[in-house]
């Protein structure tokens, strides 16, 4: 394979990354007590402000591997409105992105007081990212060529999301339009083949409900999440589980959560039979919320026969929950309720 067939493949292979990329990916973060990182429309929905930082390593044994770091923090301004900001980088091989969103949420009451949880949220978020791609090194390894630029090439460009949320007591349902604006990002050159579509919008989708265990301290809370991107029409489910177990002085929560891509990727073992196999990632999480303060970890295995390693995905979450407010829901609500 010559030096230009080389960098058509590459760029073939690693523009689709790059879309697939495109703003925060979405893992299992939101599972730890973080769905504003999801839903713009959670920013100030609970009766604390929250900050949340959270840090996700791939495949410890392969180099340049994706991670992943988040810090957002959000809050109630008043009897309705919300704010909340995200920052973030996200690495993958030679891709990065580093970006800033900020949030405004409201939040329209149906209770009759503020004891019923009976709440319609609506939210907009607007990002500013800056994508780049490391081009430097690339003719070290084969002959110099002219379309191999020796350089960080860096594209800046805004988009925004919005959403919806609904907390009905213990039943909650979110609905987020990501990437809303059509953008074009020039990450590579005008003449190079590869031209990104303008359309990078995805469509996530999240429903749950909580319920107790008779008059014990356990808690249930069977969830889903799903995710389409526009353009290409890939999606994803995710079916979650998670437990609760309330102490006088913490809760300690974990689960199981299982994602699979609706969507089947051919590949080849031998160079003539022709396979396919459907993403699917099993993810254990556990944490503890303790006085104002979250601790959460996140394990993610892939359970395809095609692997790029065997290795799994690490995640952290800290959280601190400050200035919470009097009033309480009278449900079962971790979302919108802060015990302590």
């Amino acid at each position: 394979m010559n030096l230009k067939t080389f960098y058509v493949v590459f760029l073939l292979l690693t523009s689709q990354l790059v879309v697939s990329q495109e703003g925060i990916p979405i893992y299992a973060d939101y599972l730890s007590d973080n769905l504003y990182l999801v839903h713009p429309a959670m920013a100030g929905a609970s009766n604390a402000n929250k900050v949340r930082l959270t840090a996700r390593k791939q495949w410890f044994d392969v180099n340049n591997a994706p991670n992943l770091q988040t810090l957002n923090i959000n809050f109630r301004t008043g009897e309705k409105s919300g704010l909340g900001g995200i920052l973030y980088k996200d690495e993958n091989g030679r891709f990065s992105q580093t970006g800033i969103y900020l949030t405004y949420a409201y939040h329209l009451l149906f209770s009759r007081d503020r004891t019923d949880l009976n709440m319609l949220s609506f939210g907009i978020s607007g990002g500013f990212i800056q994508s780049n791609v490391d081009l430097r090194g690339l003719d070290d390894v084969f002959d110099p060529d002219p379309v191999i630029l020796d350089r960080v090439q860096k594209d800046a460009y805004y988009n925004v999301d919005v959403g919806l949320s609904y907390n009905y007591l213990e039943w909650y349902a979110h609905f987020t339009v990501k990437n809303i604006l059509p953008t074009t990002r020039d990450i590579f050159d005008n003449n190079t083949p590869i031209r990104e579509s303008n359309n990078q919008r995805r469509y996530v989708f999240s429903l749950g409900y909580l319920f107790g265990i008779g008059n014990t301290p356990w808690s249930l809370e069977p969830s889903m999440l799903y995710q389409v991107t526009d353009q290409t029409q890939e999606s994803s489910i995710d079916a979650n589980l998670k437990v609760y177990h309330d102490f006088d002085f913490a809760t300690l929560w974990g689960g199981m959560s299982y994602r699979r891509s609706l969507d089947g990727a051919e590949f080849s073992q031998d160079g003539t039979s022709v396979e396919s196999q459907q993403l699917q990632y099993i993810t254990p999480f556990i944490g503890i919320n303790y006085k104002k303060w979250l601790v959460g970890y996140t394990y993610s295995h892939q359970s395809n026969s095609v692997v790029l390693s065997d290795g799994g995905f690490h995640q952290i979450t800290l959280g601190y929950d400050f200035g919470k407010r009097k009033e309480r829901w009278d449900c079962n609500c971790p979302a919108v309720n802060s015990k302590n």
